[in-house]
């Protein structure tokens, strides 16, 4: 009698595992993949239980990828392990892929429209989020907002940068400027991979690299740490943008960030205090600060000739 309780209460407990798992895979994202396990009970009958998949997995990685149509040479061992050791620690590094992907809504617009009227290779969007996670981030060196300017390069390419006001934090103006510099990098080096990597060593430096070791191409090339995983980072960050559910991120419309609506509004005269300003425009100084990042101190002055645009939420 013993031995049929215990077949009663293993096919209960299968019961329960089976009604379980069949509730869920109809309840949940169906994107998500199960393993079938048949499981032969004391009297015979077969029961399938759904196993879902692990969250830890090895990913299938891509034979061939590249950055702005240039190859990159997956075949060789020492560059796809490169390339995996980005998308893993990025992959599952969530909480900050997760808000990557939610802020981008917000600002890719904006950047993509810039590097198109600029001639700049769309991939390149993913070359400022490797710069600064599309935050107006301060580096150890004193490089400042989404592309990351140091002082002297900023004023090289037009960007005002004073007690009042950095462009540095200007999205617009920022984007511009870097464009500019990324045409007058691939000029020099002729390759939209060397120009991303001298991106982020600087073109002297970048160029010094190659001349020392009598190479071009930037697979070649032995370089620093932070250089040599440059590439790859931003290749990262394309592939898993690219195949979001590959790898596990599901995110809906809903949920990612937008800017607001604005109204725009053309400054010629010095303002002594901005909170007062912003209340007379139907705003508030946090608004205002928020909008405009730009804008450094509590106060704008405007030298005669000069003007600024200001955006205020609607």
């Amino acid at each position: 009698m013993r031995q049929y309780h215990i077949y009663i209460i293993y096919g209960l407990i299968i019961l329960l595992f089976g009604i379980v798992f069949f509730q869920r895979s109809n309840s949940e994202d169906p994107d998500i993949a199960y393993e079938e396990i048949q499981y032969k009970q004391g009297n015979g009958e077969e029961v399938t239980l759904l196993i879902p998949e692990p969250k830890i997995r090895i990913f299938e990685l891509p034979v061939e990828i590249n950055f702005a149509q240039e190859p990159v040479p997956l075949e060789q061992d020492e560059i796809k392990e490169r390339f995996e050791r980005e998308i893993y620690v990025n992959a599952y590094w969530q909480s900050n892929m997760i808000l990557l992907m939610k802020r981008a809504n917000k600002f890719l617009p904006v950047i993509d429209e810039i590097l198109r009227e600029n001639d700049i290779p769309e991939d390149f969007k993913y070359l400022v989020m490797a710069e600064s996670g599309l935050l107006n981030v301060v580096s150890s060196a004193g490089a400042r907002g989404f592309w990351q300017f140091m002082p002297a390069t900023a004023k090289e390419y037009q960007l005002e940068i004073s007690d009042d006001v950095d462009e540095r934090y200007h999205l617009e103006k920022s984007t511009s400027a870097a464009s500019r510099y990324l045409k007058k990098s691939f000029a020099r080096f002729g390759s939209w991979t060397s120009v991303a990597a001298s991106y982020n060593m600087g073109i002297s430096g970048y160029n010094r690299s190659r001349n020392d070791q009598k190479l071009n191409d930037y697979y070649d090339l032995f370089l620093n740490e932070e250089t040599s995983r440059y590439i790859f980072r931003v290749l990262a960050f394309k592939e898993i943008f690219e195949k979001p559910h590959h790898y596990g991120f599901h995110i809906n419309q809903k949920d990612l960030y937008r800017l607001p609506l604005y109204r725009t509004l053309k400054v010629n005269q010095s303002i002594p205090d901005l909170a007062d300003w912003a209340l007379k425009h139907k705003s508030n100084y946090k608004e205002l600060k928020i909008n405009n990042p730009w804008l450094r101190s509590k106060k704008l002055t405007i030298v005669k000739g000069k003007e600024y645009i200001i955006k205020l939420p609607v």
